[in-house]
C-alpha cells in the first residue's frame, strides 16, 4: 500500500500518435507531443579512448554514441540530415524501449519539470497489453526512475471512468489503430477485444496518396522559403535537402495532411460511392506554401475507409495496403462482433453505452454515421446509443482524463503498486496489483 495523498500523482498516456502527460486531478494534460522519435546514427567516435582494464568498456561507449534521439514537437520540427523518424509504438506494442525511455524522460524532466522520485505514476496501457510489456514498464519505472509507486490502467477502463460509467463499449480510434473493448464493472473483457490497423495515420496516408494522384503535392515546411517581393505578395522558393530521409519527409507531410483531414473531412451520411459524390462542391484549403487546393469527394471518401476498408483498393498508390484492407472489418461490424462475444446479460447495456474516444473519433459526423449503421445492423431489441463528448479535447484526451480522475480519488490510494512491494515480490507482481 502506498499513501500518495500528500503529493500529486503524474498521469502519462503514451499513445501511438501522441504522448499526453500531466498532474492527476487536472482537466487536461500539461504536455502533449508526438510519440515518434527522431534518430540520427552517429559516426563512431574519432578518439577510440583508452581501453579500461575491463576490455568491454570502450565498446560500450561506442554503442551508446551510435545514435542520438530527438523527442518533442520542437526537436522534430527542425530538419536534420539523415534523421529517421521512428515510431515508439506499432500496433499497440512498444517497438524500442530506449525510445520509450527518451519519451518518458522528455515528459517528466523537460515538460513537467518534476523529479520522478517524488511522484507516484499512473501509466495508461493498451487493452491487450502483454504481461511481458507490463513487467518491463514496472521494472523501468522502479529501477531507472525510482518512482515511489506505479499503477498500470487499461485505456478502455480510463475512457469509461472519464464518462462516469462502469460498463460501456469503448471505441478508441487513435493514430495507429482502432480498438473496440467492452468494459464491465471497471474491467476489460479481454476475450471480446477487437482491433483494426486502420487509424488516423492510415487515413492521413490515404488522403496524401489520393491528392497526389490528382497532381496535388503537399510540400513539407522545410522544403521551401517564402520571400516577400512586394508588400503582401510572396514568392515561394524551393529548397533541396538531399540528405533528408524518406521517413522525415513523410512525417512532415503527415502533419499538414492531418490538418487538412481535421479541417475539411467528414464521415459521409451513407456509404461512399463515386457516382453520388462526383459532383460534390469543392472545399478550399490553403497550404503552408501559399498554394490553395480544392478538395472534393476525397473529404468524404477518406473517412469512409473506417466503415468500408475495401475502399483503400480504389485509392492510387495504396495498393501495397490491399492485404490490410481485405482483412480489416468496418467499424459497425467490429462493434457488433465484440458485443456478441460478451455474455448475453450485458449486451443490451453495451449497445446503449458505446463510447467514442481518440483523435480520429473527433471527426465530424462520425458519431452520427456509426449510430445510423449500428441501428440498421444490430438486433431489433437493442437500443443503440453512441456517446461522444461534445468537446473535441475531451474526446481526444479521454484516456488521460480518466487517469487523472482515477489517480486523484481518495479510495484509489491503496491500489498503488509500491516500490516496497516491487522489491519484495518483483515485477511479476504487477499482474496482481494492476489487473
Amino acid at each position: 500500500m502506498y499513501g500518495g495523498d500528500e503529493v500529486s500523482a503524474i498521469v502519462i498516456d503514451l499513445g501511438s500518435h501522441t504522448c499526453k502527460a500531466g498532474y492527476a486531478g487536472e482537466d487536461a494534460p500539461k504536455a502533449v507531443f508526438p510519440s515518434v522519435v527522431g534518430s540520427v546514427d552517429q559516426m563512431e567516435v574519432d578518439d577510440p579512448g583508452t581501453p579500461d582494464k575491463n576490455s568491454g568498456s570502450v565498446q560500450e561507449t561506442k554503442s551508446k554514441e551510435k545514435r542520438k534521439l530527438y523527442v518533442g514537437s520542437q526537436a522534430l520540427e527542425y530538419r536534420r540530415d539523415n534523421m529517421e523518424v521512428l515510431p515508439t509504438i506499432k500496433d499497440g506494442v512498444i517497438t524500442d524501449w530506449d525510445m520509450v525511455e527518451s519519451v518518458w524522460d522528455h515528459a517528466l524532466r523537460d515538460c513537467l519539470l518534476v523529479d520522478p522520485k517524488e511522484h507516484p505514476l499512473l501509466l495508461a496501457e493498451p487493452s491487450f497489453n502483454s504481461q511481458q510489456q507490463r513487467e518491463k514498464s514496472a521494472e523501468l519505472m522502479f529501477e531507472k526512475y525510482n518512482v515511489p509507486a506505479i499503477f498500470l490502467a487499461k485505456n478502455a477502463v480510463l475512457t469509461s471512468f472519464a464518462s462516469g460509467r462502469a460498463t460501456s463499449l469503448v471505441v478508441d480510434s487513435g493514430g495507429g489503430s482502432t480498438t473496440i473493448a467492452p468494459v464491465h464493472d471497471g474491467y476489460v473483457l479481454q476475450k471480446a477485444v477487437a482491433s483494426s490497423p486502420i487509424g488516423g495515420e492510415f487515413l492521413t496516408d490515404c488522403l496524401i496518396k489520393s491528392l497526389e494522384s490528382k497532381g496535388l503535392n503537399i510540400k513539407p515546411r522545410y522544403a521551401f522559403k517564402r520571400k516577400e517581393i512586394r508588400p503582401g505578395e510572396f514568392q515561394t522558393v524551393d529548397i533541396n535537402f538531399p540528405q533528408t530521409t524518406e521517413s522525415y519527409r513523410l512525417y512532415s507531410q503527415r502533419i499538414i495532411a492531418s490538418d487538412i483531414k481535421e479541417c475539411v473531412c467528414r464521415a459521409p451520411d451513407t456509404p461512399y460511392d463515386e457516382t453520388s459524390y462526383s459532383n460534390i462542391p469543392m472545399t478550399p484549403y490553403e497550404l503552408p506554401d501559399g498554394q490553395t487546393i480544392e478538395i472534393g469527394a476525397d473529404r468524404f471518401k477518406t473517412p469512409d475507409v473506417l466503415f468500408n476498408p475495401s475502399l483503400v483498393q480504389t485509392i492510387p498508390g495504396m495498393e501495397s495496403y490491399a492485404d490490410i484492407a481485405s482483412s480489416a472489418r468496418g467499424l459497425p461490424q467490429m462493434v457488433i462482433e465484440s458485443i456478441n462475444k460478451c455474455d448475453v446479460d450485458i449486451r443490451r447495456e453495451l449497445y446503449s453505452g458505446i463510447l467514442l474516444s481518440g483523435g480520429t473519433a473527433s471527426m465530424q459526423q462520425l458519431k452520427e454515421r456509426l449510430e445510423k449503421d449500428l441501428l440498421e445492423e444490430s438486433p431489433q431489441a437493442a437500443r443503440v446509443k453512441v456517446v461522444a463528448s461534445g468537446n473535441a479535447t475531451e474526446r481526444r484526451f479521454s484516456v488521460w482524463i480518466g487517469g487523472s480522475i482515477l489517480a486523484s480519488l481518495g479510495s484509489f490510494q491503496q491500489m498503488w503498486f509500491s516500490k516496497t512491494e516491487y522489491e519484495e515480490h518483483g515485477a511479476g507482481y504487477v499482474q496482481r496489483k494492476c489487473p
